[in-house]
């Protein structure tokens, strides 16, 4: 179903076009099929979200650039961990959220690939990755916490790990992932954690997404952002 997602967005790239490529494993199938288009005579420039993209772009012959050489982007193309109807995001469970949205931001239009078990009703089911400075990560948690339960929400935070290490993401930051159940209010919540000075940016990606392409065992469905 990833393929296939990946496959569909594909049809939206043409000659010249300036590229975010998102990071993940749906965006991993994404980068394979472009590569083979690349390799066949397709002319673009992708800016990559991770080093992980990176390094896969460089493997396959895909041609990169970075958002200092190419600022304005005509498409990102990346997966979500959650895609509710309004096409409002949860993004971060491969760590390169804030890069992702610098890029995603950076761009004309985004279109989100993923198969049909991220579609849901209403956020919250998948922890929500939220960045910050290791410094004063304790009072960070703290003042995350505080902030949920001021909007009516709770659940366990915790410092995501790399084996025995905490995980630092290319920016040189932790990511916590917040565990609240359900995010009935995703602006609020975002509004107030961006409030937060230990918070350097989280996995709510609000307004970005154009057009998801939802891969299910019975075919693709087509979701558009509301205008």
């Amino acid at each position: 179903m990833k393929i296939e997602a990946a496959r569909n967005a594909l049809d939206h790239v043409v000659d010249g076009l300036r590229l975010g490529i998102g990071t993940g494993s749906t965006a991993e199938e994404f980068v394979r099929l472009l590569a083979g288009k690349v390799s066949s005579g397709l002319k673009i420039v992708g800016v990559p979200t991770s080093e992980r993209t990176a390094a896969l772009c460089r493997e396959l012959g895909v041609p990169l650039s970075s958002l200092d050489e190419t600022p304005e982007l005509d498409l990102t193309i990346d997966g979500a961990d959650e895609v509710d109807p309004a096409l409002t995001l949860v993004k971060g469970g491969g760590g390169a959220l804030l890069r992702e949205k610098i890029v995603a931001a950076a761009s004309k239009s985004m279109i989100v690939i993923a198969d049909r078990s991220k579609l849901v009703d209403e956020l919250g089911r998948f922890p929500l990755p939220i960045e910050v400075n290791r410094f004063g990560l304790r009072a960070t948690e703290i003042a995350i916490s505080a902030a949920a339960s001021r909007l009516g929400l709770s659940g366990p935070i915790a410092l995501r790990m790399n084996g025995a290490e905490p995980l630092v993401t290319d920016g040189g930051h932790f990511i916590v992932d917040a565990s609240f159940g359900r995010i009935p209010d995703p602006r609020a919540l975002s509004d107030a954690l961006h409030a937060i000075p230990g918070v350097v940016e989280h996995g709510l990606f609000i307004g970005l997404a154009s057009m998801a392409i939802i891969a299910g065992g019975d075919g693709v469905e087509i979701v558009r952002a509301a205008r």
